[in-house]
């Protein structure tokens, strides 16, 4: 059966055999769950609204990450509806029906907006919202796809990763591990595409790069080792999307550690325990991640060490962070988004949305970020 492990922001689902309860499962592995902490107090440090907002439908138990492509973003929700808004001003501009439930999304550019369902199919529409293609891919697709150098990559439920031809959806590779622990994380977490490395982490520990143009491997790296006398204990996946920029390449894995390596080579240069559900994000000198009693701490890229540490969100099934410009944005489970100051971790500005989760990242645009609640609401909101 499937049950949910508790504060796995990104909707992670521990696939299990035999009957626990949440508390059961949670407790097991992490101990007992933290209380979830009151919205703190604080004097703003910052000026933060909504400046605008719509709907694109619910997204039921599925996250969906909203895409930006050009002055326009994508969003979609799991009825089928997938719309088009104005990044200055929120209008909505183009509203296409898949006629089919979707689970993830959206992947776009300026030529195509791309989705997935809980069948496995892969739908490419055009900017003007017709249907290009459809393409079958092994199981039920969970994270957006992404799109680059005229590949479609697209991450399927049960672990592989396929490159489609992006004119046509026909299959250019697929990529699959050899093996796979016993219990996973069912994440929705997808793939980073950086100048033609396809980047990707996996249960147990695991981070791969792969070449885009063929899906042949160019390394394999452990984040973390499993340990622990039980598979429940045992469970160590990469969670999130590593962060990748021109010396170095991050993962941080549940249970496990933060880990930062060579990208061209996959040597380790650091790591650090950590364990975290939601993942990690990276601006300036800091690595920022949110681990799983929801603390939110800042590390610094070179060595791992500790910068600061935000304790008064525990228990809010926190999102990872996005950057946007001076602070980071982490939204939570109550739909607030809380916005921090990137330098030392205080409390800056928090601004509600609609009270349902917020569970993909908020990402960002400029001036601000975009979040999506489970309840289907897209705002976009701006910080200074």
């Amino acid at each position: 059966m499937k049950i949910r492990a508790w504060g796995v922001a990104w909707a992670a689902i521990l696939a299990l055999a035999g009957c626990s309860t949440v508390s059961d499962v949670y407790e097991r592995v992490a101990g007992p769950r933290p209380k979830v902490a009151p919205l703190p107090d604080f004097q703003p440090l910052a000026a933060a609204r909504v400046i605008w907002q719509g709907q694109v439908g619910v997204a039921g138990r599925y996250v969906f990450v909203p895409a930006v492509a050009g002055d326009g973003v994508w969003a979609a929700g799991e009825a089928g509806q997938i719309v088009r808004f104005e990044l200055g001003g929120g209008q909505s501009s183009r509203r296409i029906e898949a006629q089919q439930r979707l689970s993830a999304g959206v992947g776009a550019d300026r030529e195509r907006v791309v989705v997935g369902t809980p069948k496995g199919e892969v739908l490419a529409f055009d900017a003007g919202g017709a249907l290009k293609w459809k393409t079958a891919v092994s199981s039920e697709v969970l994270s957006p796809p992404q799109i680059a150098e005229g590949i479609v990559v697209v991450r399927s439920g049960d672990g592989r990763i396929f490159g489609l031809n992006a004119a046509d959806g026909k299959r250019k590779w697929v990529y699959q591990r050899p093996s796979s622990p016993a219990l996973t994380i069912r994440s929705v977490a997808g793939v980073v595409m950086d100048r033609g490395g396809v980047f990707a982490g996996f249960p147990g520990g695991k981070l791969v790069a792969l070449d885009l143009q063929s899906g042949l491997i160019g390394w394999e790296a452990t984040v973390a080792l499993p340990k622990g006398a039980t598979e429940l204990e045992r469970v160590t996946d990469v969670v999130g999307l590593p962060v990748v920029r021109d010396t170095e390449v991050c993962a941080v894995a549940y249970q496990g550690r933060v880990a930062c390596f060579d990208p061209r080579s996959g040597a380790q240069q650091w790591s650090r325990d950590i364990s975290s559900t939601a993942g990690l994000v990276g601006a300036g000198g800091h690595l920022y991640v949110t681990d799983d009693r929801d603390a939110v701490l800042a590390l610094d890229w070179r060595s791992g060490a500790s910068v600061w540490k935000q304790t008064q969100l525990a228990g809010r099934q926190l999102t990872a962070p996005a950057v946007a410009g001076d602070y980071l944005a982490v939204a939570d489970g109550q739909g607030f988004v809380h916005f921090l100051r990137r330098e030392d971790g205080a409390f800056a500005a928090r601004v509600p949305t609609d009270g349902s989760p917020v569970t993909a990242p908020p990402q960002p645009i400029e001036g601000g970020v975009l979040v999506q609640t489970r309840n289907g609401t897209l705002a976009a909101l701006a910080v200074r």
